[in-house]
């Protein structure tokens, strides 16, 4: 293990719980030699030297990196690389960007070494006692590392949360969209609070009895579950301690990677971009409150049954949801087939279950969606899922309506709405977009009365 930082000790105190020796190394020799000294019961060797740390290794050799994203892991790489034989497997378990995993992939096989990019989900506590993990590399490296993935992965009903997720970048682009599917869900949770919050006049205490009677239903997941537990938390002055958390949200970039990776391949995804795009709206506090006092708020109208209200809004949010998981799966589809993965949907669903952040009941639904058909292009199509949206529109409608009435922000809500109803639209007004189009520069456009094959045609419209 290469970095012992919070993920990669915890990941090494795993490593080691399941009977595999590790050998530890850090930039900071120091910082090495007092984690394998708290940790005397378990199989660990600390190591100064780089070539000292290579040559403790039996063959082929598993080295796992646990440092930061980007210009770090090519220079260690450049640093491990004279130091290694062919088949030695080098891993990168950070969140590093899927194309740089590609090319270093390439850079790898030139000297006959085998580079993993791996996903790791679930935090700390996943990395010490059982995270998701996403694989992606050679097969031969693959089996390689196999028996050890298996063993400190989380574990659900359905096996090991860790599955070969394909070739080269394909780990760390599964890892990637996670994390804008995750994106996606943190930002519905939080408008659904909005809703029960403003709309409603919900407490904390309230709130949390809601959300643990959804936790047990259909919604059931990981953070559903800490959600109810942060409104029972308290400040020292006895009120809700998240009534005190400034309300400007961070990002590490991977959720933007996600919305410009789904624009590279035509792949609408407004759910996940509404949740960036409210991110970033909440990190410019000083303007928000200065133009909180320039517009108002809007009149508050209140829902006239309390307990159908917070039903309307847990049906929104589960439809919400399922729109928000299809552009991800989408999007998962569709980078299989540019760089030729092969990911298995189902697969995926399956790893991601326990362990990473986004586990939820949901997912599986998703997996008996793929069951009944691998190759069906959304989520959206599936028998089950179309009969919860259909179930689930009205409520949704009203709940969205609700709110921008109110003038309370449902971006993410409005957004999956939107996203529905335009893919369930036969005849959508971009006829009209196309015509401007080919009225100002020539584009061209293709006549609705020839048929979906008809050439190219250019009018003269004035």
């Amino acid at each position: 293990m290469i970095g012992l930082g919070v993920m990669g000790s915890n990941l090494a105190l795993n490593v080691a719980d399941h009977g595999f020796r590790v050998a530890a190394w850090n930039r900071e020799p120091q910082t090495t030699e007092k984690f394998c000294a708290a940790n005397p019961d378990k199989p660990l060797t600390a190591t100064r030297a780089l070539v000292d740390f290579v040559n403790e290794l039996e063959r082929p050799r598993r080295i796992m990196m646990m440092i930061k994203a980007g210009a770090p892991v090519d220079e260690m790489l450049g640093k491990l690389i004279p130091l290694l034989e062919p088949g030695d497997v080098v891993i990168d378990g950070g969140n590093s960007w899927f194309k740089d995993t590609q090319a270093r992939a390439e850079l790898a096989l030139e000297t006959g070494l085998h580079f993993v990019g791996s996903g790791v989900s679930g935090g700390e506590e996943g990395a010490r006692f059982g995270p998701s993990l996403m694989p992606g590399g050679t097969k031969e490296s693959w089996e390689a590392i196999r028996e050890i993935f298996e063993a400190i992965a989380a574990r659900s009903d359905s096996g090991p949360c860790v599955t070969y997720c394909g070739p080269d970048g394909a780990g760390h682009f599964v890892k990637m969209v996670h994390n804008g599917i995750e994106y996606g869900d943190m930002q519905l949770i939080a408008e659904a609070y909005d809703l029960l919050r403003r709309g409603l006049g919900c407490g904390a205490d309230e709130l949390a009895e809601i959300f643990e009677s959804w936790n047990q239903g259909a919604l059931q997941s990981f953070l559903i579950e800490i959600t109810a537990k942060i409104f029972r938390v308290r400040d020292a002055d006895g009120g809700p301690l998240v009534d005190k958390v400034l309300d400007k949200a961070g990002q590490k970039g991977t959720g933007k990677w996600t919305a410009q990776v789904a624009l590279d391949l035509g792949v609408s995804i407004p759910t996940i971009a509404a949740a960036i795009d409210a991110r970033v709206l909440s990190s410019m506090k000083d303007e928000r409150v200065a133009a909180s006092r320039v517009f108002g708020v809007s009149p508050g109208l209140q829902p006239g049954d309390r307990e159908q209200f917070v039903r309307d809004v847990h049906d929104a949010l589960y439809a919400a949801k399922i729109c928000s998981y299809a552009q991800g799966f989408a999007l998962m589809r569709a980078g299989s087939r540019e760089w030729k993965w092969g990911l298995d949907l189902r697969e995926i669903a399956r790893i991601w279950k326990a362990g990473c952040i986004i586990r939820a009941k949901f997912l599986d639904s998703i997996m008996r969606a793929y069951e009944r058909n691998e190759d069906v292009t959304t989520l959206l199509l599936d028998d089950a899922f179309r009969d919860d949206l259909t179930r689930s529109q009205d409520a949704w409608r009203r709940c969205t309506t609700f709110a921008q009435s109110n003038g309370i922000a449902v971006p993410a809500f409005s957004a999956s709405l939107a996203y529905f109803d335009s893919y369930r639209t036969a005849n959508l007004p971009q006829n009209l977009t196309q015509a401007q189009r080919d009225f100002f520069g020539a584009h061209t456009y293709q006549r609705s009365d020839k048929g979906a094959d008809a050439p190219f045609v250019h009018s003269e419209w004035e």
